[in-house]
């Protein structure tokens, strides 16, 4: 709802009268009053007051009967737009179209997510590589009566015949995992109770590890903490109470534990980590039956990953001593970290690796717009992949002996298309194309960079009509974030398609504290260097202002 409610608020902007009338409607507005507590904390000697805690208490009745009082002032100015129903018929228009993702293969299926338009969520969709007829495979939209139970992780086994998959009810972290044989389509009796931010990684058919977190025991179950996580192995046809501890829990306390199975199904990865940034990296050998896990990295300094592994090497993508990403070759014999090689250096963009078909791909971020390069397993530049123009392009992954992978591009103005990439010759072409209501043809969207008050240079991609006067006074909204190392780049959105086809002006600005230039730039946007996030905000709403893209008062922010 607050997309859609800042878009309305851009909107109104957009006729003289309707304007005046809203600005009375917020001038008369009585905002319920929120009570303010006396809580005090002493952070190295500075006093720092904090009265809306109390909010944070997601099961009193105080914070409910706040919630339903700010809902309904909202609710209340919102119905007197006048325009709102048309808005709702033409983003309805728009977004009722047939929405794919890339598909991948599993044992002898390819599978997909679609969405014929308006349904609440994706269906699963699977055809039989052979050739033949797509059929459902998961329809989430069956999950509940009232549409709010998704679906989330999708993992299956090597050979495609069997899967794990997670559901989550009413959009909560806490999720169940089921199992079902993919052959038949039918639902084992193994379901996994009170998973958070875990998966399945199988091993052969009849078992998988996931990662969990013992259910909170006082408070709300929703907001209770879980900072102790434990990679488990669950054999099938077992309760989940047997479940076999494989790593942390009280023996190696770690906040996220994540784990996945190399190809081949020798290796198990295990990842470690206190915090969202920075990661211990480890294997388990699972063709002994008594090996423990071989510390790859022990610290949690840097970010790293293993992207792919052959009989004698892992490749591991790593930003110690290059904030940018570079890959590195590993012997498997003695992966030691003085053993490393640079197989693909650092470059002044951040790097993104992948595998397929055998080869290594480097997805990189120039000024938030991708480029991606194919490397043969010595690093050397086979080609550029040619994209369709500046955008996003995301996949180029695929198994060891695909011949092809599939890739999604899309921008700011162009809805995501799929495309076929034949990895040995470098043929691309066009798999899915999906049909809107729309020109996109009428609209530009152009990348500028404006000075922060530091003197830093922010990148920030400006969209609008390409006959659109710039006077100053064109309604515009202006999107940020500038958090966790989170890139914004180019997307296609629906509802800001509303906003630009009534001659309004869609900005992003890339903030430090996201990923765009790396863990530098991330780190700029951090800690005591936080205020930049908010300095770089405000300079591009200065510069959206006096280049006359618009003005203060139809001027609207979101982050």
């Amino acid at each position: 709802m607050i997309k859609i409610s800042t878009l309305l608020l851009c909107l109104v902007c957009l006729f003289s009268q309707t304007s005046v009338v809203a600005q009375q409607q917020t001038h008369n507005m009585k905002y319920p009053e929120t009570r303010k507590d006396t809580v005090n904390d002493s952070y190295f000697g500075t006093r720092v007051s904090d009265p809306y805690r109390w909010l944070e208490n997601d099961m009193s009745k105080e914070t409910a009967d706040w919630v339903k009082e700010e809902n309904a002032i909202t609710q209340a100015y919102l119905e007197k737009i006048s325009f709102r129903e048309k808005i709702y018929k033409r983003y309805e228009t728009i977004f009722n179209y047939e929405k794919y993702s890339a598909p991948f293969t599993e044992g002898r299926y390819l599978y997909y997510h679609k969405n014929t338009g308006l349904q609440n969520q994706f269906v699963v969709y699977r055809e039989p590589l052979a050739g033949g007829k797509a059929e459902v495979f998961l329809d989430p939209n069956t999950f509940s009566k009232d549409g709010t139970t998704s679906l989330g992780a999708l993992h299956f086994s090597k050979d495609g015949s069997m899967a794990a998959y997670n559901i989550s009810e009413g959009g909560s972290d806490w999720q169940k995992m089921l199992v079902m044989n993919a052959t038949n389509k039918k639902l084992e009796g193994d379901t996994m109770q009170d998973i958070k931010f875990g998966s399945a990684a199988w091993k052969g058919n009849d078992g998988f590890f996931y990662s969990t977190y013992d259910r909170p025991k006082e408070g709300s179950f929703l907001a209770g903490v879980t900072d102790v996580q434990k990679l488990l192995y669950h054999k099938l046809g077992t309760s989940q109470s047997a479940d076999k501890l494989i790593y942390g829990g009280a023996a190696q306390p770690r906040r996220y534990i994540s784990a996945g199975l190399t190809e081949d199904e020798r290796w198990l990865v295990i990842s470690g980590a206190n915090s969202t940034y920075g990661n211990e990296l480890l294997v388990l050998d699972l063709t002994k039956e008594h090996a423990t896990p071989v510390v790859l990295v022990a610290d949690t300094k840097n970010q790293h990953g293993i992207v792919d592994n052959d009989n004698e090497n892992f490749y591991i993508q790593t930003d110690r001593n290059a904030p940018n990403g570079k890959l590195m070759v590993v012997p498997i014999d003695n992966p030691a970290e003085e053993n490393w090689k640079v197989l693909i250096p650092e470059k002044p963009e951040v790097l993104h690796a992948s595998s397929g078909g055998k080869y290594l791909f480097g997805s990189y971020l120039e000024d938030a717009i991708t480029k991606v390069y194919q490397f043969d397993r010595k690093g050397q530049l086979v080609r550029e992949i040619k994209l369709p123009g500046p955008g996003t392009a995301i996949g180029f992954g695929a198994k060891q002996e695909e011949k092809e992978l599939y890739f999604t591009f899309a921008s700011y103005t162009t809805p995501p298309n799929i495309y076929k990439y034949e990895i040995a010759s470098g043929k691309t072409t066009l798999y899915k194309q999906p049909a809107l209501k729309f020109d996109p043809s009428v609209f530009v969207s152009k990348q500028v960079f404006y000075t922060s008050k530091d003197g830093t240079k922010i990148p920030m991609i400006i969209t609008h009509k390409k006959d659109l006067e710039m006077n100053g006074n064109n309604p515009c909204l202006l999107y940020g974030y500038g958090g966790f190392g989170v890139s914004l780049t180019p997307s296609f959105s629906t509802s800001s398609m509303i906003l630009l086809e009534n001659g309004g002006i869609f900005a992003v600005a890339n903030l430090r504290g996201g990923g765009e230039y790396g863990e530098a730039w991330h780190e700029q946007g951090t800690k005591l260097k936080k205020q930049n996030v908010f300095d770089d905000f405000i300079a591009a709403a200065n510069y959206l202002v006096t280049k006359k893209y618009t003005s203060r008062e139809k001027l609207a922010l979101e982050g």
